[in-house]
Formats: C-alpha cells, sequence, structure tokens
C-alpha cells in the first residue's frame, strides 16, 4: 500500500497526469486545503480505504456511536471553507492556477539552467530543485527550503514572473561572487539531481 500526498490538485486538471485511483495499490489520498488551494486556516482532506478507517476508529460511549477521526475530533469549519473555495474558483479557476503554476516553474527552471545553475524539474510539478546558494542571507530572504547542497522552490498560484525575474537576478548576481577567486566551486549536485541536471565542473563539459 501506498499513500499519495497531493499539493495540489495537478494531478486532476491536468489531462496528460496519470489518473489516482484506489484500483491502484494505495493505502489513501490526502489532499492540504491551505496550500494550493488558499483556505484561511490549516485544513485538509484524507481519502483512505475502508479496512483503515475501521482499524482507526473506536466506541465512544458518551456518544453512543464511533468516531472515525484521527484527532478524536473535527474543526466544523474547514469543511465550509474547502466547499466555498471549491465553489468559488471551480474546476476551470484551479485548471488555470494549476496551469499558470507550470508554466513559471519551467520558466524558473529555464532561467536558471540559462545563468549555469543545476536545476531540475519534474515533470507535472511546481517544485524547481537546484544548487543550495551560499549566502544564507539569501536563503533566509527567499525562505528557501534547503536540505544538504540543494535549495527547493514551489512555485504557487500568487508567484508572478516579476518575482522570479528578481529572485533570480540576485541569486545570480551573488553566485558569481561566490566563486570569481577559483578558490571555490560549484558544487556537484548529480547525485541529488540527476547528472543531466547537474552544472558543475565535471558535468557541465558533457553539454
Amino acid at each position: 500500500m501506498y499513500m499519495i500526498q497531493k499539493s495540489y490538485p495537478v494531478l486532476d486538471v491536468t489531462l496528460q497526469a496519470p489518473k489516482v485511483t484506489f484500483r491502484k495499490p494505495i493505502g489513501s489520498v490526502s489532499v492540504s486545503g491551505h496550500k494550493f488551494m488558499g483556505c484561511p486556516v490549516p485544513c485538509g482532506i484524507q481519502i483512505t480505504r475502508l479496512d483503515h478507517i475501521k482499524a482507526l476508529s473506536s466506541n465512544v460511549e458518551y456518544l453512543a456511536s464511533r468516531d472515525a477521526t484521527i484527532m478524536g475530533s473535527r474543526n466544523g469549519h474547514a469543511p465550509i471553507l474547502l466547499w466555498y473555495t471549491l465553489n468559488i474558483k471551480g474546476y476551470r479557476g484551479f485548471q488555470k492556477e494549476v496551469q499558470k503554476c507550470l508554466r513559471n516553474a519551467q520558466y524558473l527552471k529555464d532561467c536558471l539552467w540559462n545563468a549555469g545553475i543545476s536545476v531540475m524539474l519534474n515533470k507535472l510539478s511546481n517544485t524547481v530543485v537546484f544548487e543550495r546558494p551560499l549566502d544564507e542571507a539569501l536563503v533566509r530572504k527567499w525562505q528557501l527550503a534547503c536540505e544538504g547542497i540543494i535549495a527547493r522552490v514551489v512555485v504557487m498560484p500568487s508567484v508572478a514572473v516579476e518575482k522570479l525575474n528578481e529572485f533570480v537576478t540576485e541569486m545570480v548576481q551573488k553566485r558569481s561572487t561566490w566563486y570569481q577567486e577559483g578558490t571555490l566551486k560549484p558544487p556537484c549536485v548529480a547525485t541529488e539531481i540527476g547528472t543531466k541536471n547537474c552544472f558543475c565542473t565535471l558535468h557541465a563539459r558533457k553539454f
């Protein structure tokens, strides 16, 4: 059994994406309502198989019923906010936002690559992975999600091309000072993002 987490509804509104169905060996599907959807409070939906619900549920004596919630309770406002968001944006609205995110993520990936920065973007993804900046102030300013020698940018609907250009310009300008003396070299991130996506001195020669 597998669990599928969907931070945004790409799998639903992109025709090229594989369909998510319980005919496949998955145990649950979870969707965050406060991330891509934009609900004002943390909330989400989890769909799982009936066997898992039965294993989790328990009898509640004072309610004279069984409780199947994870926390033993539930927020009544969350489904209202999800319903409102879904109805306001609609299928077409989400489809446009997904297409915008994918388009902007590809734009960011191309800008970084053209600047000689190691970068990767998976198909149908809005998460751009690239070499970690050496300047921690830059990491904090742009709230980059870093792990080891790589950083991630999740391109959301609120991110405009102008903001991406601002980030790339600052990244490129500061990066030019990190390696200008030759004592430091861009990191090899082939292990993390693949040889074809690495622009280190070793792998860049192959392009």
